[in-house]
């Protein structure tokens, strides 16, 4: 921190605190810890241009921020009170001059207050502010402006400048600078154009990069195994796998040895080059000469293993896994398993993937719902059921699907085929609890709940299927139309009709419409259970729905509606009938009421068909006239024909007189005389159907 000045303007500053907080005036008394004081924005460094009195060039408050910065504290003068909480840290200089070159254009002005905070530079400030500006342009014209005031730079700050150079791609001011350097004093060395390789071959100028390795040779500057695993690294990525060779080839003649990373190098490259072959080549001669991937390098297995899987190399792959397996060297990357097993799958060595499965428990690493998912896959379609199925039990004995380690999901295509096959084999249950741990994850999948649902039908267990279908229901999961029919099928088979109906009804409230075979099963089943009007509630939705088959089983529950006495229900079915074009068999109807001396449904059942004007022969109102006669009903049977007569039915009932003589003894003298001028003025005649249009 800076100290506080004589001047004018803080005496005045002091005497309008003093004013102002009278207590500010015994602060001088007090014993307060040395170096404290105040301080105003003017006095910090880095904000040389703020004072007006300034002059043109900002060189006369330079150098009082830079005297500032470094004048010690002066005896008596005023020491701030020191404030609570922890103190701020100082901003170190080279992030002032970062600060500094980042907010204002690269000028004199710029030097100048640069160098009026530093008058003399050093190797670490310099190498500080080359390593924090904010880009390479500003590091650049730093480095530059330091050489032309004096300042040499060592070898190390060559280095970072061509590094921060190399990774802007500004590469032939890094050139420059790299082959300027003896003319300085500085001596190359390896590491120098090693940046310069990396550098051309990040930028993609690939010949660049061999030139400069071949420069390193003109120069007299060593090329060890360092330069070329460089290069070999630049060009591979390139494609360049018979100059890989050469330059291969050259190292050994050169007598440089190569060494792990060499190889780890190469065979990364020529995987990456298609050249599998050549890659297994060269890890076979990487064993010949005694390297082995170790724990500080098993970088060789990460990059062989999937380039084996590449190459479709499949018995080599387990041969290298066997011995990272019998080495305790896990690769780095632990995706190379799960690719390792698809790789065994689709090479049709199912015994080679669970051999990969097997080897990543020994290795300690941790498997998860896709490895096992992947092969349960695989041994579905292979037709391995029974081996998908004990890879099934383990998953769910270990919580595989509901481990926190996990980070991936078992796929549709591994657990469907699975469940599928569980309930087609009498496994339901063991499938329910698998895709119950399914669900934790997250998964609602309608094929597996559908599944389920059929399965448990199948295995006798329709509440089950029914729970089922209820969770389904509540999660918005679609149902299909094979799970509502079996639901039906199994409740029936089980001998629970009332059961079977509330099904059905499930089935048309998600939109399906029941086979015609369906709705006769469950109306018969309820028919001989005598659940009669649940029946006729059952028929009647098949006829809302538009389905008219079934029609024999329809007229047996309408008439025995109306021989237990549910006349109204009945006559609500037949209206429903007529309006859907099929109307029932009246006559058939009126007998057996008849029979069955069911006057009175019989009557309501005749003038329902009367008011409708419905098709009955005569001899189904003869019966019905004779029933009421005989049950002295005169006035119901008086009533019946007088309607009869009105819609120009029959005149000839053979106890139409009887009926006469009938009312006149009752007293209905009135009726009886109607009745004989309606009789007499028909004209005799006779027909034996009444047949009117419907309204």
């Amino acid at each position: 921190m800076a100290f506080i000045s004589h001047s004018v303007s803080r005496t005045s500053s002091a005497l309008w605190k003093t004013r102002a907080f009278p207590w500010f005036a015994h602060l001088n008394s007090l014993d307060l810890p040395q170096g404290l004081c105040t301080a105003t924005s003017n006095d910090l460094p880095g904000a040389p241009d703020q004072n007006p009195a300034a002059g043109e060039d900002g060189r006369a408050l330079d150098q009082t921020a830079a005297a500032q910065f470094h004048t010690p504290p002066q005896e008596g003068s005023f020491r701030q009170r020191v404030p609570r909480g922890r103190r701020r840290n100082q901003e170190k200089l080279e992030d002032i001059i970062c600060r500094m070159m980042s907010q204002r254009a690269w000028t004199t002005r710029l030097q100048n207050s640069i160098r009026a905070l530093v008058p003399e530079f050093d190797d670490s400030l310099v190498y500080n502010v080359l390593h924090g500006a904010r880009n390479a342009d500003q590091a650049l014209n730093f480095f530059r402006w330091v050489e032309r005031i004096g300042f040499r730079h060592d070898r190390n700050l060559h280095l970072k400048i061509i590094e921060i150079l190399g990774r802007a791609s500004k590469l032939n001011h890094a050139r420059c600078i790299l082959l300027d350097m003896p003319k300085k004093g500085v001596q190359w060395d390896e590491d120098l154009f090693i940046v310069m390789i990396e550098s051309y071959g990040k930028a993609g100028i690939v010949q660049e990069s061999v030139k400069m390795f071949q420069k390193m040779k003109e120069l007299g500057v060593e090329r060890t195994v360092k330069s070329y695993d460089t290069l070999f690294k630049v060009i591979l990525r390139r494609g360049r796998e018979q100059m890989t060779r050469r330059y291969f080839n050259a190292m050994l003649r050169e007598g440089v040895a190569p060494t792990r990373h060499t190889y780890n190098v190469l065979i990364w490259g020529f995987f990456l080059c298609l050249k599998s072959e050549t890659a297994f080549r060269f890890y076979e001669d990487m064993k010949t000469r005694g390297f082995l991937p170790n724990v500080p390098n098993d970088h060789t297995y990460t990059i062989l293993l999937p380039g084996l899987c590449d190459a479709n190399k499949m018995a080599e792959a387990r041969k290298i896994l066997k011995e990272v397996v019998e080495r305790h060297l896990p690769p780095r990357d632990n995706s190379i398993f799960l690719r390792l097993i698809s790789s065994m799958c689709e090479s049709k060595d199912m015994d080679g993937a669970v051999y990969v499965l097997n080897a990543m428990i020994r290795l300690s690493i941790p498997t998860e719902s896709s490895h096992y998912g992947l092969l349960i896959e695989k041994f579905c379609k292979e037709g391995m059921h029974d081996r998908a199925a004990k890879m099934l039990d383990r998953v769910i004995e270990k919580g595989i699907l509901s481990s926190p380690l996990s980070s991936s999901q078992m796929e549709s295509t591994a657990y469907n085929p699975m469940i599928e096959y569980l309930c087609e084999n009498g496994e339901t249950k063991k499938a329910e609890v698998f895709f119950r741990q399914l669900m934790k994850t997250g998964i609602q999948d309608s094929s597996a709940f559908n599944n389920l649902v059929r399965g448990h039908c199948k295995e006798g267990a329709p509440d089950l299927g029914t729970e089922v279908l209820k969770i389904m229901q509540r999660r918005g999961v679609t149902s299909d139309v094979e799970s509502h029919e079996a639901l039906v099928d199994s409740f029936l088979k089980k001998g629970e009709p009332a059961e079977a109906k509330t099904a059905l009804d499930a089935m048309m409230q998600s939109g399906y419409v029941p086979s015609p075979a369906l709705f006769r099963s469950v109306m018969e089943a309820l028919f001989e259970d005598e659940r009669v009007q649940t029946a006729s509630r059952v028929m009647n939705s098949m006829i809302e729905k538009g389905v008219m088959e079934n029609m024999d089983l329809v007229s047996k529950i309408l008439e025995t509606l109306l021989l237990r006495g549910h006349i109204d229900e009945a006559l609500g079915r037949i209206n429903l009938l007529i309006h859907n074009g099929f109307t029932p068999d009246f006559d058939k109807l009126l007998t057996v009421l008849c029979e069955k001396d069911k006057r009175v449904v019989a009557l309501r059942l005749l003038g329902y068909g009367l008011e409708r004007d419905c098709d009955i022969s005569f001899s189904s109102y003869e019966r019905v006239l004779d029933t009421l006669l005989a049950a002295g009903k005169t006035l119901n049977a008086y009533s019946i024909l007088c309607q009869i007569m009105e819609k120009g039915g029959v005149t000839d009932w053979g106890c139409s007189q009887e009926l006469i003589r009938s009312l006149n003894a009752e007293g209905h003298t009135k009726q009886a005389d109607i009745l004989s001028r309606m009789i007499s003025g028909s004209g005799g005649r006779k027909e034996k159907k009444v047949v009117v249009t419907a309204n």
